[in-house]
C-alpha cells in the first residue's frame, strides 16, 4: 500500500505557473536527427504473430521490431475484433522495473475501439512478478553504473540507456503506422511514470503522434528532482555522484538531451497530463514544469491526496472520455 506524505512541494498556485528556465544544449535537436537517422538506417523487420489466446473481442499479437541499433525489441499489439477499417491505434509505453506484462493486462482500449501497441522496455521487467519482460538491452555503455538503469552511460550522450529507449519508442510508432489495421493519422502516445516520460520524448519527436496522455511522467526536470526527492529511480543518479563527485557537470549534460521539459518544449499536439501532489517518486512541480512548457493545446488532471498512483482507475476513464471527444472531432 502507498504510504502518503504531507505535501511536500510548492502550493497547487505556485505549481499552476512554475516555468523553469531549460537547460538545454544547443545541439538537441541535431542530437536527435541524428539519432533517428541512425536507427532508421536499419530495417524495422517489424513481426506479428497472432497469439493463442481465446478472446472473442480482441485479436492478440506477439510483437517484435529492430529498435535502436537494430536490437530486437518485444511487445504486444491487440486490435478489436471485427472492426472494419483501420482504427486508432494508442502506443502505450511502460513503468519502470515493468515489462510487457501479459495481454489481458492491456484489454481497456480494444474495448473501447482501439488498437493498442504495447512496447517493451530494453532491459526492465526481468525482477517484476506482476509484469514480466523479455527485452534485454545488449549494450550497456562504458561507465560503471549505480544498480538500476538511470546510470547506464549516462556520462556520455551517446552511450546513455535512454537514447536506446527514446529510440526504440519513435521506431515502435514506425512499425505500428505500417500497419494495415491501424489509422496512421490517429496514433496517440500513453503511458504513466517513466512510461509517461517515453510518450512525452515520442511525441516531441515523432510528427505521426496525434495527442499524448501523459501521467506522472517520469525522466522530467532532473536536477530539480533529485534535489527534492529521496525516493528511487532518482536516487541511483545520486548514489553515482556520490562515489563519482567529479562527474556532476558531465552527467547534468547527458541529462539535458533526455529532459522531458525540453521535449515539452516541442510538444505540440494535443496532451492530458496528471499530477499527484503527495508523489514522492515525480515530484508535482517537475510534472508542472513539463506541463507548463508544452507548447500544444493542453489540460492537467491533479490529484491532490494520491502519490505516485496518482488518478489510477479514474485517470484512466478521464483518457477514454478525452481521447473519444478528440478523436471523434478529427
Amino acid at each position: 500500500m502507498e504510504t502518503y506524505v504531507a505535501l511536500f512541494d510548492l502550493p497547487l498556485e505556485q505549481l499552476r505557473s512554475y516555468l523553469p528556465d531549460r537547460d538545454e544544449p544547443a545541439d538537441f535537436d541535431d542530437f536527435w536527427t541524428r539519432t533517428l537517422a541512425e536507427a532508421r538506417e536499419f530495417d524495422s523487420a517489424a513481426e506479428f504473430t497472432p497469439y493463442d489466446l481465446p478472446l472473442a473481442s480482441v485479436e492478440v499479437y506477439d510483437v517484435s521490431f529492430a529498435g535502436w541499433g537494430g536490437h530486437r525489441i518485444n511487445g504486444w499489439f491487440l486490435v478489436p475484433r471485427g472492426v472494419e477499417g483501420p482504427v486508432p491505434c494508442v502506443m502505450h509505453y511502460i513503468g519502470y522495473s515493468g515489462g510487457r506484462g501479459f495481454p489481458h493486462h492491456h484489454l481497456t482500449w480494444p474495448a473501447a475501439g482501439y488498437a493498442v501497441f504495447v512496447m517493451e522496455t530494453r532491459g526492465h521487467g526481468g525482477a517484476n512478478p506482476g509484469s514480466p519482460g523479455v527485452t534485454g538491452d545488449p549494450y550497456g555503455g562504458d561507465n560503471a553504473q549505480a544498480p538500476g538503469m538511470m546510470t547506464r552511460g549516462i556520462l556520455d550522450p551517446d552511450q546513455y540507456y535512454y537514447r536506446r529507449v527514446f529510440t526504440d519508442a519513435v521506431r515502435a510508432v514506425d512499425v505500428a503506422a505500417a500497419h494495415p489495421a491501424v489509422d496512421a493519422s490517429q496514433i496517440v502516445a500513453s503511458g504513466g511514470s517513466q512510461g509517461g516520460g517515453i510518450a512525452q520524448a515520442a511525441a516531441a519527436l515523432h510528427p505521426a503522434i496525434k495527442a499524448a496522455l501523459i501521467d506522472v511522467p517520469f525522466l522530467t526536470h532532473f536536477r530539480r528532482a533529485v534535489e527534492i526527492t529521496d525516493r528511487d529511480p532518482y536516487q541511483e543518479i545520486v548514489r553515482f555522484l556520490s562515489t563519482r563527485r567529479e562527474s556532476a557537470d558531465q552527467v547534468f549534460r547527458t541529462l539535458s538531451y533526455f529532459d522531458g521539459v525540453n521535449f515539452a518544449a516541442r510538444g505540440q499536439v494535443p496532451a492530458l497530463y496528471s499530477v499527484a501532489l503527495m508523489d514522492q517518486v515525480c515530484p508535482p512541480s517537475t510534472v508542472f514544469a513539463a506541463y507548463n512548457h508544452w507548447r500544444g493545446p493542453k489540460e492537467i488532471s491533479v490529484w491532490p491526496w494520491n502519490g505516485h498512483e496518482g488518478g489510477g482507475g479514474f485517470q484512466n476513464e478521464e483518457q477514454i472520455r478525452y481521447l473519444h471527444k478528440l478523436l471523434a472531432g478529427a
